[in-house]
């Protein structure tokens, strides 16, 4: 069955993806932000998220606020005064720099802005560490990353080319390390924030967890993504965000992605 759906979904490959050989080239993730304009559904759905982290940080104008792992978006077009950043030596971001040495002086950044980013670091604690450097008392790590329900798990299984293993452990020895992007584990931030909950706030009590919430069953899927044709019209856009929305009860077995927000408390 998996198998005559993949047949299917190659035949729905966006022709500009079919070359793709290397996710850590700058070239494909350049490749990516045309695909996310040229693709209206998809950019409004960017747009969407962008503004749920936006609402988690009181007048966001006056914050030094930071988006790591920038990539193909734009932030700047929703959170206009947001520092973008990158591992990767890219145009449209203002640093260039690892999540792990993170260049800001101690207690000098308001909130960290990430999507889809957390579950391909290598060192998730080294992060932490990093992050609580960083932070003012009050600031905030605001994350959208892979959800683990069954859909979700159904599909990053079976019709993503990412890991995603909910067995795995956090350490840096036992996550693959090959390049920036191409590594990652989709389940790694539930293994942290869920499964291994009580070992993430018993080694860094001063982040706290203020809310998880899974969302987004359906949009991600229907837009195509980065490497499939659109699968709807662009008009249904606001019907199928007010199916996600009656969904929204069952979205702990539905939900694509999940929204994670921690908070430094001293």
């Amino acid at each position: 069955m998996a198998w005559e759906i993949m047949k299917i979904i190659e035949r729905f490959k966006l022709p500009e993806t079919r070359c793709i050989k290397d996710l850590d080239d700058p070239a494909t993730t350049l490749l990516h932000a045309e695909i996310i304009q040229k693709k209206p559904f998809l950019r409004k759905l960017y747009v969407d998220f962008y503004k749920q982290l936006e609402k988690v940080v009181s007048n966001p104008e006056e914050k030094v606020l930071v988006e790591l792992g920038s990539g193909a978006g734009f932030i700047k077009e929703v959170i206009s005064n947001a520092i973008t950043s990158d591992i990767l030596e890219l145009p449209n971001v203002d640093k260039v720099f690892s999540a792990l040495e993170m260049p800001f002086e101690k207690a000098s950044v308001d909130a960290f802005f990430m999507f889809d980013v957390l579950h391909h670091i290598t060192d998730p604690r080294a992060f932490f560490r990093g992050a609580l450097r960083c932070l003012k008392i009050g600031g905030r790590i605001v994350m959208i990353e892979p959800a683990n329900t069954l859909w979700s798990r159904f599909i990053y299984k079976n019709f993503h080319h990412e890991l995603f293993d909910s067995q795995a452990k956090w350490e840096p020895d036992s996550l693959q390390e090959t390049g920036p992007l191409s590594h990652g584990n989709g389940a790694l931030p539930w293994i942290i924030f869920s499964r291994d909950r009580r070992i993430f706030e018993n080694e860094f009590p001063s982040l706290r967890i203020v809310r998880m919430r899974n969302h987004t069953p359906l949009r991600y899927l229907l837009s195509g993504g980065l490497t499939l044709r659109q699968l709807v019209p662009s008009f249904t856009y606001p019907a199928v965000k007010a199916i996600e929305y009656a969904l929204s009860p069952v979205n702990n077995l539905l939900g694509m992605f999940q929204t994670i927000e921690l908070e430094k408390v001293d």
